[in-house]
């Protein structure tokens, strides 16, 4: 039953997370640098701030729990900064795909890799904590189901470029563009991963037994977040520099109503970690299910991606044929989910 609870918790933060694109529909006048530095603010500083706040005990401070740990503090939040590439590069993926497909090879990509890369990189830092131990056979066959269900995805998404006329893909994407967009997608799931790495490297950094273990992976979350912080406002103000853009931030007209989509998209979007790390405490710690949990949840959000591309018409025009692959993907990433429940 617990593990159903938490299969139910990080389910929903995949749903919330794979919602969080469509408020920046509504946002007006802005250009892509301007709104997503803007809802970064709040995706990956302002929420993650008051989520790891929710781990420190009355009397104690998050600097007070950084300082103890420098070295863990500072790879994880180096993770951080290249996981910040991946999020870049993530929304073209998704300017040249689409949501559903854009999001499923990126999300894909990165499901794989972060869980492998995690322990990896964790022992070679720290080989002392035996981490490569977690890489049981029954993660490893989730991993490889997982991007299983992305490969039948990624064969419906060719079969829809290759089925749909220029006016019917521009119709549904407006810039769809399957070659660039692949490329763009496998790197961004690739750099995404860093942010599995980024979670191994700092899930020590809490307080033990004086924080409930419902939050603990959360100052680590917040680290991560905060490097990629960095890395995205750099690029997106350089971005408003180069195409002139600055001048986005001085239309008061149609600040309340950016300000209140950024808000609701950042929000949104955290909910998938805020939901992990709830929904990773009714793992047994060190499990399958605790090891896979950050695949499960990159495959929920492709799931729930593709839902919502259906429901935008990105798929409009296409073959039955191409939306019964979809579909079959789609099933078998619901299947990964609960593969190490089922391989016991």
């Amino acid at each position: 039953m617990n593990t159903l609870i938490g299969l139910i918790i990080i389910a929903i933060g995949a749903f919330c997370q794979s919602s969080s694109y469509v408020p920046i529909n509504k946002i007006k006048q802005w250009s892509w640098e301007s709104y997503w530095l803007v809802q970064g603010v709040f995706a990956w500083l302002v929420f993650p701030l008051l989520g790891a706040l929710l781990a420190v005990p009355a009397g104690h401070s998050l600097f007070e729990l950084y300082a103890a740990a420098p070295k863990a503090t500072l790879l994880t939040m180096f993770f951080g900064m290249l996981w910040g590439v991946g999020g870049l590069t993530f929304g073209l993926s998704m300017r040249y795909l689409g949501v559903a497909l854009g999001q499923s090879i990126a999300l894909g990509t990165c499901a794989g890799l972060g869980t492998i890369m995690g322990p990896v990189l964790l022992n070679a830092f720290f080989p002392e904590l035996n981490a490569l131990s977690s890489l049981t056979a029954s993660v490893i066959i989730g991993v490889v189901v997982t991007l299983v269900g992305i490969a039948i995805i990624g064969v419906a998404g060719g079969m829809k470029s290759a089925s749909l006329s220029e006016e019917e893909k521009k119709e549904a994407v407006k810039d769809f563009n399957f070659p660039k967009g692949l490329a763009i997608a496998l790197l961004a799931g690739f750099m995404s991963g860093c942010f599995n790495v980024g979670l191994e490297f700092g899930k020590g950094l809490n307080f033990g037994e004086m924080t409930d273990p419902m939050f603990r992976t959360l100052p680590a979350t917040l680290l991560v977040t905060v490097g990629g912080f960095l890395t995205n406002a750099v690029y997106c103000l350089y971005q408003n520099k180069r195409n002139s853009t600055f001048c986005d931030y001085k239309n008061g007209s149609v600040w309340a109503n950016n300000l209140m989509f950024c808000a609701l998209a950042g929000l949104l979007w955290y909910s998938q970690f805020f939901g992990l790390s709830l929904g990773r405490s009714f793992f047994q710690s060190g499990s399958p299910m605790d090891t896979l949990a950050f695949c499960i949840l990159m495959a929920l959000n492709v799931t729930f991606s593709n839902v919502w591309g259906i429901i935008l018409k990105e798929w409009k025009g296409c073959s039955r044929k191409t939306i019964i692959v979809l579909i079959s993907g789609i099933a078998v990433l619901v299947l990964s989910s609960f593969l190490p429940e089922l391989l016991k």
